[in-house]
């Protein structure tokens, strides 16, 4: 279940406990509930959560601190991800004319001292870029990091949304751990445009959300391509004796480049589903039929 991202990474667990929907954004849960289910995590071997600033417009990030905080010595056991470098416009950011992105040094280390706050810790484990800015300078991003490293505030830094080309240029300047991205049967791309190629190169372990493409192949009236998948996905599942879900998130499992599935789940079943899946492992052949009804024809 834990895995080193990457030679000089963090250690996470394999399975990632995504928080987008844990306030605000999704679920609204109480502290007390977002405790619980931190518990859980943890009774399932999954021990690193994935955060931003902006989930829960600003708020969902102060919803977690406040549950570890009621519990002594949770900090201990856990990982912290958290993003930063988007604005967004909200009544608790009323200086935010539109929404856009902001990578500048102070910018960085501003979000990072506020993260801090809400998540009631004295250090991140893991800083991401949530997305590649137009205007990003990579060597004042760097200054960022080495400053928060050296005061001890971010132990590991990685980007999130990065093309290949902006993930080189990034780590020309500082060591990146991990890029976080977007892929599933759903959206392919990052098995095609060298973005998991790129991770194998530089022996970092990618992390991808949505790896359930948010739901849309298990909705009342999927389309075609919905229903190709799912056609193969529930002849795999009978034959593994498993669930539709648990064969999705093999499938990214199997990829040579070792990605983590971050779990965006508020159900504490859904993420003991997502642990089990580690256990199966679909063959090369099953593998490209879940391709092939995807992209609806055979591999050249």
């Amino acid at each position: 279940m834990k895995v080193k991202i990457s030679d000089q990474g963090p250690v996470f667990s394999k399975i990632v406990a995504g928080c987008m929907n844990w306030g605000e954004w999704g679920v609204n849960l109480t502290v007390d509930q977002a405790q619980k289910l931190i518990m859980d995590c943890l009774d399932s071997d999954v021990t690193t959560f994935d955060h931003a600033d902006i989930y829960g417009h600003y708020t969902t990030e102060t919803l977690f601190g406040n549950a570890i905080k009621k519990k002594n010595a949770l900090r201990e056991k856990i990982q912290l991800v958290t993003k930063c470098g988007i604005k967004l416009v909200t009544p608790n950011r009323s200086d935010n004319v539109i929404t856009s992105y902001n990578t500048s040094k102070e910018y960085i280390i501003n979000s990072v001292e506020q993260s801090l706050i809400n998540l009631q810790t004295s250090y991140i484990d893991l800083l991401l870029i949530h997305r590649p800015s137009p205007l990003m300078n990579p060597e004042e991003i760097a200054e960022a990091i080495i400053k928060l490293k050296k005061d001890g505030k971010v132990l590991h830094f990685g980007v999130s949304n990065f093309t290949r080309t902006q993930f080189e240029m990034m780590n020309t300047f500082i060591p990146l751990v991990t890029n976080q991205i977007e892929a599933s049967v759903l959206q392919l791309d990052p098995f095609l445009d060298g973005t998991l190629d790129q991770c194998i190169t530089e022996k970092i372990k990618p992390m991808a959300y949505s790896v359930l493409a948010g739901g849309k192949l298990f909705s009342k009236n999927p389309d075609d391509r919905g229903v190709r998948i799912n056609k193969v996905v529930s002849r795999l599942a009978e034959k593994y004796n498993t669930t539709s879900d648990q064969i999705l998130i093999s499938w990214i499992l199997k990829h040579p480049s070792g990605i983590l599935p971050i779990i965006g789940s508020t159900k504490s079943n859904r993420i003991q589903s997502a642990v089990k899946a580690l256990r199966i492992e679909v063959s090369d052949e099953e593998w490209f039929m879940i391709w092939e009804a995807s992209t609806g024809k055979q591999v050249p």
